[in-house]
């Protein structure tokens, strides 16, 4: 356990170490655009197909993988002032949120001012509904929102609670049940204690992912086993109304989600020593993970009604895996589009909006979820 006594920071960046990361944030932004896209065509096709199986395998890890892969660079500015924090881990988080629910909002504007009446009412309905989304993480951007408060409540701790205790004490959070509190709140029991190990275990992380690259044959052997146990929990009923599922149950659900993120790095890797066009596809994903994040909305939706008002029958699976393409595939040639225009605000935050100067290698660098941040000067 020494490696948990101390917050432990990353090797300096390495072109194939950015390189797994960018992989592994490919997949699981894309199994987050399948989770949405896949039970939204389910329930409007009234059915299931073989992409909710596929859904529910991926549960267990899916959004502790990405919290975990958030936290791994975090060590790279949480001793710096909180000036120059901020910006990176609030501001940058804070912006696109504001800025999307915004955005989102607009779309869904007649359903917000539904019961209200007359203008004035409609206007002050959709204020205090802008107003609530300062407060309430909106929609799907609760995870923008939980990555500056994780990130804060991170630096506050860090040199005031022995990493031992602070580990055990979100381990405990994961635990408790939470599902009746407020989504905040209980989103931030069930998700924080995989950012804090993604920050803490750093180094481990990165020293596991080599050992992964260099025994290949080992590594896939133990991705056999874990998906064979995977599928077996997940599976598997309880006859529990609570916990339908074992891999629901809790300790359960906790280790499931850990290995199920170190099994995501790990294949990662094996992917990256691959190389390859699907590769380059994930990587391209994860280096754009924000542009996706933001933007999968509208197109899943569109895509969505499409089809289930055809009338064209059309299998459920293959309905999902369609709505799940365009969704992904649509933010990105987008935001390719608007590169450099006057709409470029929508993926890159502006100038304006940092309280810090960014630095000249990040501006040329491609927007992300929680992208590395420069290492600190020696």
């Amino acid at each position: 356990m020494a490696g948990a006594t101390q917050p432990l920071r990353p090797h300096p960046e390495e072109t194939s170490r950015l390189a797994w990361v960018d992989v592994a944030k490919g997949l699981c932004i894309i199994l987050v655009v399948m989770m949405h896209s896949t039970l939204g065509t389910g329930e409007a096709l009234g059915g299931e197909g073989f992409m909710h199986t596929i859904v529910a395998f991926a549960k267990p890890f899916r959004i502790p993988d990405f919290f975990l892969l958030s936290g791994l660079f975090l060590g790279r500015v949480i001793d710096r002032d909180w000036r120059l924090f901020a910006d990176r881990r609030v501001v940058h988080f804070a912006y696109f949120y504001v800025l999307w629910v915004l955005i989102q909002s607009l779309f869904k504007v007649g359903l917000i001012t539904a019961d209200a009446v007359g203008t004035e009412g409609k206007l002050a309905a959709f204020g205090l509904h802008l107003a609530e989304a300062l407060v309430v993480p909106y929609s799907t951007l609760w995870f923008v929102y939980l990555l500056a408060v994780f990130s804060v409540v991170t630096k506050l701790l860090h040199r005031r609670v022995p990493p031992l205790v602070l580990l055990g004490a979100a381990a405990l959070l994961q635990l408790l049940p939470t599902s009746s509190l407020p989504l905040l709140v209980d989103e931030f029991c069930a998700r924080y204690v995989y950012f804090l190990g993604g920050y803490l275990f750093a180094e481990w992380i990165f020293r596991f992912a080599d050992r992964v690259r260099a025994r290949a044959g080992l590594a896939l052997a133990g991705l056999a086993a874990w998906a064979l146990l995977e599928a077996v929990l997940v599976f598997a009923p309880t006859g529990l109304p609570s916990h339908p599922s074992a891999a629901g149950l809790p300790v359960v659900s906790l280790a499931l989600g850990s290995i199920g993120a170190l099994a995501i790095v790990a294949f990662a890797n094996l992917m990256t020593r691959a190389g390859g066009p699907v590769t380059a596809a994930l990587r391209a994903c994860g280096q754009r993970s924000i542009v996706i994040y933001l933007g999968f909305f509208l197109p899943m939706a569109v895509t969505r009604t499409v089809i289930a008002k055809s009338g064209i029958a059309i299998d459920i699976g293959l309905a999902s895996l369609i709505v799940t393409a365009v969704a992904v595939v649509v933010p990105l040639a987008f935001e390719r589009f608007v590169r450099g225009t006057r709409l470029d605000f929508l993926f890159r935050r502006p100038a304006a909006f940092h309280i810090v100067p960014e630095p000249a290698k990040s501006r040329r660098a491609s927007p992300g979820l929680a992208r590395p941040e420069p290492a600190p000067a020696p």
